[in-house]
């Protein structure tokens, strides 16, 4: 087997999607993790449905599978970074990304995409650790309930800086909501693993294998939070494609290189020559 490989497109900022889309395709990936933003199928616009559709299209053109991707930046809330969240403070606040990842759902339920990957954000100081846990619990229920409604597949991925920031602790969370044990999946970050030092990347997907529900990957150094070019950064490649191949994943692995926008021309074909030369000197 060969591993299924997409971009995503928030490493494509400077360009329209259906070009964006076309170079990933000529580039010879599988799929694309698609980013939404105002600028990349606005899932707030008047038209979202009809350019859902208009997507769509393009993707089967292009042959193209998909994965939906929330963490755009300023979508929400132009002032602040990332906000509001699960664990926002404000009840208001908290709804409004709770209704945003409704909107993912409707949308990834249009484009039949693998999953809906999204994180659940950072604690304020004004909110103290068990009544984050309480509000998280509360959204993702409520997503999930959505989600499983409309027969839409959902991933968390943990993020460095914020509440759910390990592996660890989306276990910790599975153990105490059981509910959504069978519903929220996990979208593993690989380069997320090696920042945190929590654990060696290729055994985190041996460990968590049967709850994959995607995977990111960027070259990476241990302690600095910052997707690099994939052969850039001490993180290895080669034992993370062969720990994938080893459970047979057939999932999409995203390429995720929001700061190499200026040079997505370049990077796009770049990674996954270098992501194919890797597999291809795997010894099977």
């Amino acid at each position: 087997m060969k591993l299924r490989y997409a971009y995503n497109t928030n490493g494509a900022a400077h360009h329209r999607l259906p070009d964006a889309l076309r170079l990933i395709a000529e580039a010879g990936y599988d799929g694309v993790a698609l980013t939404l933003d105002w600028h990349h199928l606005d899932p707030f616009g008047e038209r979202w449905q009809a350019d859902t559709h208009n997507v769509h299209r393009l993707l089967e053109e292009h042959g193209l599978s998909v994965v939906i991707e929330t963490g755009a930046r300023y979508l929400l809330d132009p002032k602040e970074k990332h906000e509001p969240t699960l664990i926002s403070p404000l009840p208001q606040d908290r709804a409004r990304r709770i209704a945003f990842l409704k909107r993912a759902v409707d949308i990834a339920k249009l484009l039949h995409a693998e999953t809906v990957s999204f994180w659940a954000g950072v604690r304020k100081q004004a909110v103290a650790e068990k009544e984050a846990y309480h509000h998280l619990g509360e959204g993702l229920l409520k997503v999930a309930d959505y989600a499983e409604q409309e027969d839409v597949h959902i991933s968390l991925e943990p993020e460095p800086g914020m509440f759910i920031e390990t592996n660890a602790d989306y276990q910790r969370l599975l153990d105490t909501h059981p509910s959504l044990q069978d519903s929220l999946h996990l979208a593993l970050d690989l380069g997320h693993v090696w920042v945190t030092g929590e654990d060696d990347p290729a055994r985190a997907v041996h460990r968590y294998a049967d709850r994959l529900g995607t995977v990111s990957i960027e070259g990476m150094n241990q302690g600095q939070h910052l997707h690099l070019p994939l052969h850039e950064g001490d993180m290895a490649i080669k034992p993370l494609l062969e720990a994938l191949h080893d459970v047979r994943f057939d999932r999409l692995v995203c390429v995720e290189l929001s700061r190499e926008s200026v040079r997505a021309h370049h990077a796009i074909p770049q990674s996954i020559a270098y992501l194919r030369e890797v597999e291809e000197s795997l010894d099977r």
